[in-house]
């Protein structure tokens, strides 16, 4: 795998522009935002944020938490990065706040209310969970190419 890090260093960059028609950004990396987006990375692999969620196996109430745990997670790998992680900040904190926080919204509070025990519930969540995997799953191969 071919790892941004690599490249900006092979071409001696210190910082990539990322331009889109509704977004232009700049954006340096240092050994803590790699350092930090190893350790999200590491986080969501190991999670069902990334890993299959058969039909048949695992509980949606467990699955509502490990999600939800990213937010924790997230914020204390920051606190431990600190100041000099900016950059991943820069990144990490649209994704959690554009694209999980709204899944775990919904799926926090019907949770709470037991109505994840509704069978079209259930199938309804699992198939926006496995939406919400192939997004984080491309987030966390890309930032893990930070390193």
């Amino acid at each position: 795998m071919v790892k941004v890090h690599d490249i900006l260093t092979q071409f001696h960059l210190e910082k990539i522009r990322l331009n889109a028609a509704f977004l232009t950004m700049e954006i340096s990396f240092r050994e803590a935002d790699s350092s930090a987006a190893w350790d999200l990375y590491v986080e969501m692999l190991t999670r069902v944020v990334t890993q299959p969620l058969p039909g048949d196996a695992g509980e949606e109430e467990a699955a509502v938490a490990s999600v939800y745990s990213l937010f924790p997670t997230f914020r204390e790998i920051l606190r431990r990065q600190g100041p000099e992680a900016a950059q991943f900040a820069k990144i990490a904190i649209p994704v959690l706040n554009q694209v999980v926080r709204p899944f775990t919204t919904k799926w926090h509070s019907i949770s709470h209310a037991g109505g994840l025990h509704d069978p079209q519930l259930r199938a309804t969540f699992r198939q926006e969970l496995a939406d919400l995997q192939v997004d984080l799953w491309i987030y966390g191969t890309t930032t893990a190419c930070w390193r």
